[in-house]
C-alpha cells in the first residue's frame, strides 16, 4: 500500500483498487483509522483524538489531492505525494 504523506509520526496511505467510498488509511502509534474521504468520517477503526484531529485538518486542506489520488489508485496509476502538516 503506498504511503502518500507522513507527518508528526501519523502515516497516509491508499491501497490501489480499493473499495468506496473513496477513502484513505491512517495509522499512528498502532492505530488505523479508515476516513472517508467526502464527508471526513471515521467509518472503520480507532484513534487517539488529537492524531484524528491532525489527520482531519490535513485531509481539509488536502482534499482535492485526496480524491484524485484516489481515482488514480483505482486505475492502478502512479499515487502523488501529498504535503504533509506542518
Amino acid at each position: 500500500m503506498p504511503e502518500i504523506s507522513r507527518f508528526f509520526g501519523i502515516v497516509i496511505k491508499m491501497y490501489y483498487e480499493d473499495h468506496v467510498p473513496a477513502h484513505f488509511h491512517a495509522e499512528y502509534s498502532g492505530h488505523r483509522v479508515l476516513i472517508d474521504i467526502n464527508t471526513l468520517s471515521v467509518f472503520a477503526g480507532s484513534f487517539p483524538p488529537r492524531a484524528l484531529g491532525l489527520v482531519i485538518e490535513w485531509a481539509t486542506l488536502n482534499r482535492t489531492d485526496l480524491l484524485a489520488n484516489f481515482i488514480r489508485a483505482s486505475k492502478k496509476e502512479e499515487l502523488q505525494r501529498i504535503a504533509p502538516l506542518d
